[in-house]
């Protein structure tokens, strides 16, 4: 018995350090990469981004093309449609 708990613990370490060299390392990338994201300065750099392409659109005669103003108007349609059908 001693000897089956004995394995069953290497084995629970192994399979540990195995998931943190593999799948640990990504997590602590993609949480480095969120904190990032997450950070003041970054948050206000987005801030100054959308204001500047909010005022190019502005200046714009169209938004869209016309192919892609059909396409979003049919979905739009059909939505109201569905919707007033759930009713």
């Amino acid at each position: 018995m001693k000897i089956f708990v004995y394995k069953t613990l290497f084995i629970f370490v192994c399979v540990f350090i195995f998931f943190q060299l593999t799948f640990g390392a990504k997590i602590k990338q993609l949480n480095n990469k969120l904190e990032e994201f997450k950070s003041q300065e970054n948050i206000n750099y987005m801030k100054n981004k959308l204001r500047d392409e909010l005022k190019n659109a502005i200046g714009k005669d169209r938004y869209l093309n016309p192919d892609d103003a059909k396409l979003i108007n049919d979905f739009i349609t059909k939505l109201k449609k569905e919707l007033s059908n759930s009713n």
